[in-house]
């Protein structure tokens, strides 16, 4: 495949986007799983360099996105400053080194990388004789932050809090204690997760919004092993502390222990880019439908690695684009909705759902006007006839039409409840944060041992690569789905648009 010079292809795109959208028969054409491959085949090459925000594959991606919608007669958003993309700001963090020195017990105690990750905010963070405290989950039953953390070192533990409900995970509850003045926020690794690994991914890039609130001045994790030789250092029973922590009203533990710390840091900031599109309605009312899934993936994974460097993000998420590519196609050139339709390929979803959380403190679109928000996450995943799970499930109105719509088509509901607690790992997060109502539906997320079978394999690896081994059935499935739900959304006779 030849690539456009990025300008060139964006300018052609908005040539393209003049032209008037072709009308189809009153039936939507199937979508098919060569269509979908074609697409995913193309995102995921290795040219494109496993998308990274920031990147010449960036570039080359926004091209490809734009040239397709353009194709399928989506229309860059009226007023934006640069047309079809809205800027996102980020700043990048990578860790140089390093050091933590407890002094407990008359005695000090150091552990290397095999025991503590360290990062700093900064390019050189020093804190010296700095009280540590262990808070536990961090919060209370109610989600506030539980101990007096200010100017200390807050030790927290990783796994979710097993009290209350829809509580922060651990990155927010990270957040809120450096909000309260944490100087330092140390997370204990689970068990869950293999030592080696976390502490692999800790010691890459960071990435956060410009626009983010500034976090603790250290941040890193202990390996559980470290901890409960801190706490034993400490006069503590490790276990007791962590037993005492599932407690909803649990109000933390000072340590009799002091903490020097330095850490250092390249920084960098830049910009990447959100892709929205629109797809005008015939009988507008105020309320639209958006569409949205996330472009990026990891980029250069391991650039030492001589048989493969690439994360190419095939399943996550070139599949989801090409749904969204197809879909766009379907929408625009059948019988025209009723309301705006918009398009969103987000940026930056693996480093935190950054894209998104820009886009809803900065919407090109009030979000007020948003009645609906149907997310496209790693939707390769399932053979067709797998039933049809929600994550985002819960408001009678919108669980009835969705039951609706697949019952149209034939395909039946998964209610188990498997797939909610993905609610937080996926963009419609940070909508719903913001009062949005946001949905991911599809079979992905109904057959648990099919989707723990790829998060256990090639997920976040080179290995996530186009093949035949990767299940398109369902996808097309899902994507006639997402039609016919864009329709209905659409319908102003159908959906009223108020509905809770």
């Amino acid at each position: 495949m030849k690539i456009l010079p990025f300008r060139a292809a964006i300018a052609a795109a908005a040539l393209i986007a003049i032209a008037p959208a072709s009308y189809a028969k009153d039936a939507d054409a199937p979508v098919t799983e060569a269509e979908l491959a074609d697409h995913i085949r193309i995102l995921s090459s290795d040219a494109f360099e496993g998308r990274g925000p920031g990147t010449e594959g960036e570039d080359r991606t926004i091209a490809y996105i734009v040239g397709e919608w353009a194709k399928a007669g989506l229309e860059p958003v009226p007023g934006s400053a640069t047309p079809w993309l809205q800027g996102v700001p980020l700043v990048e963090t990578q860790a140089t080194g390093g050091s933590a020195t407890f002094k407990a017990g008359g005695g000090d105690l150091a552990f290397d990388d095999d025991g503590i990750v360290l990062t700093g905010r900064d390019a050189s963070v020093s804190l010296a004789d700095v009280p540590v405290v262990f808070v536990g989950y961090g919060i209370d039953g109610a989600g506030r932050v539980n101990a007096d953390v200010k100017g200390k070192l807050a030790i927290m533990l990783f796994d979710a809090a097993p009290f209350g409900k829809d509580l922060p995970r651990y990155r927010e509850r990270r957040q809120m204690l450096a909000d309260a003045g944490a100087a330092g926020v140390l997370v204990i690794a689970t068990d869950a997760v293999p030592w080696w690994q976390l502490r692999e991914a800790a010691s890459r890039t960071t990435t956060r919004l410009a626009s983010a609130k500034a976090g603790a001045s250290v941040t890193g994790f202990l390996s559980p092993e470290a901890a409960d030789a801190l706490f034993k250092r400490a006069g503590r029973d490790g276990a007791a502390l962590g037993a005492a922590a599932k407690a909803a009203g649990y109000k933390g533990a000072l340590l009799p222990v002091t903490a020097d710390i330095t850490a250092t840091a390249t920084v960098r900031a830049y910009q990447s880019n959100n892709i929205i599109a629109k797809l005008p309605g015939a009988k507008p009312d105020g309320k639209a439908v958006l569409f949205l899934g996330h472009w990026d993936h990891l980029g250069i994974c391991a650039p030492d690695d001589p048989k493969d460097r690439i994360c190419n993000g095939a399943v996550d998420n070139a599949s989801g684009i090409a749904v969204l590519i197809a879909v766009a196609k379907r929408l625009a050139g059948g019988a025209r909705p009723d309301r705006d339709i918009y398009f969103m390929a987000t940026t930056s979803e693996e480093k935190g759902l950054l894209g998104a959380h820009w886009f809803a403190d900065y919407p090109v679109v009030p979000l007020s006007d948003i009645t609906v928000a149907l997310n496209i996450d790693t939707i390769a995943i399932s053979p067709r006839g797998t039933p049809v799970a929600t994550i985002g499930r819960g408001k009678p109105a919108y669980d009835a039409m969705v039951r609706a719509v697949a019952g149209e088509l034939g395909r039946k509901i998964d209610d188990d409840g498997e797939a909610d607690p993905f609610i937080q790992r996926q963009d419609g997060w940070a909508l719903g944060a913001k009062g949005v109502t946001s949905l991911m539906v599809g079979g992905s997320f109904s057959d648990m041992a099919l989707l723990e079978k790829f998060l256990g394999s090639d997920y976040h690896e080179p290995a996530d690569e186009f093949s035949d081994k990767v299940p398109l059935g369902g996808a097309a499935e899902d994507a006639d789905l997402h039609v016919a739900l864009g329709r209905a959304f659409a319908d102003t006779q159908r959906w009223p648009g108020k509905a809770k």
